[in-house]
């Protein structure tokens, strides 16, 4: 299994503890921007894209959650991090579980945000990769944006979501579209009780596509992990709510 280089950027003072971020299905590193300022110099803080999104290659599907961690590992070692915390949101959340459940000893902290463990039906994610071959990005696009964001904060802040529909527009078409059939076959329930690593598990309370009960299942087949769902948000959390999210991965991840 050959990994992929990843596209990354690292930002932070040197000496500070590691952050490593991972994002969304159709995004790419710029969706962490919310954040960076509330991190201030207390971490060294790296932000990447999956393969198939943003800066990082693009080779042919299918992906499989495997692979997609295993390109973290070789991005650790590219980078000579022996151990980071880690903090993914959906699909990085799901690499994020993969990663400290089969490397527990490169991962410190973990946090998870709305996200799953196991995301059925899977037909329904291989009738998105297919229409997205046939069709590119712009014809989900509008669809993706109503499952990160609520109806009124789109309304609200038509300006604060454009970027994040040009984000998803942007996304090669195959690269979605393998990362729709790693989610299609993913099931990590049986690694949920592998995870060592202290694990905050944060939910949206509006999240149409990874709803609570998802985060509810995840905390409760990882010893000693906490749940929280934040109000007034859906799937894009940390966007929605850019505050209360940055203060409880720091206060995770820096205690």
């Amino acid at each position: 299994m050959t990994a992929t280089t990843l596209f990354q950027r690292t930002t932070g003072p040197l000496g500070a503890p590691f952050l490593l971020l991972g994002g969304v299905l159709g995004s790419n590193l710029d969706m962490w921007r919310p954040q960076l300022a509330h991190f201030g110099d207390a971490l060294r803080v790296v932000r990447f894209d999956h393969r198939g999104h943003g800066g990082s290659p693009v080779p042919p599907g299918p992906y499989s959650i495997e692979e997609l961690g295993r390109d973290v590992l070789a991005l650790l070692d590219r980078l000579g991090i022996e151990r980071t915390s880690y903090c993914g949101l959906s699909l990085g959340g799901m690499v994020g579980m993969w990663l400290a459940a089969n490397a527990p000893e490169r991962i410190d902290r973990l946090v998870l945000i709305c996200t799953a463990a196991h995301l059925p039906p899977a037909d329904g994610w291989l009738e998105r990769a297919a229409q997205v071959r046939a069709g590119g990005m712009a014809p989900v696009a509008d669809a993706v944006l109503g499952r990160w964001f609520t109806p009124r904060f789109r309304a609200a802040l038509p300006a604060r979501v454009a970027p994040y529909r040009a984000m998803v527009a942007a996304c090669p078409a195959e690269g979605y579209a393998a990362g729709c059939e790693a989610i299609a076959a993913m099931d990590l329930r049986a690694d949920l009780d592998r995870i060592g690593a202290p694990t905050l598990v944060i939910a949206g309370a509006d999240d149409p596509a990874s709803p609570p009960e998802h985060g509810e299942r995840i905390h409760a087949g990882i010893a000693g992990s906490r749940l929280v769902v934040v109000p007034n948000a859906a799937h894009l959390a940390n966007v929605e709510q850019p505050d209360a999210i940055a203060q409880l991965i720091m206060d995770h991840v820096t205690d």
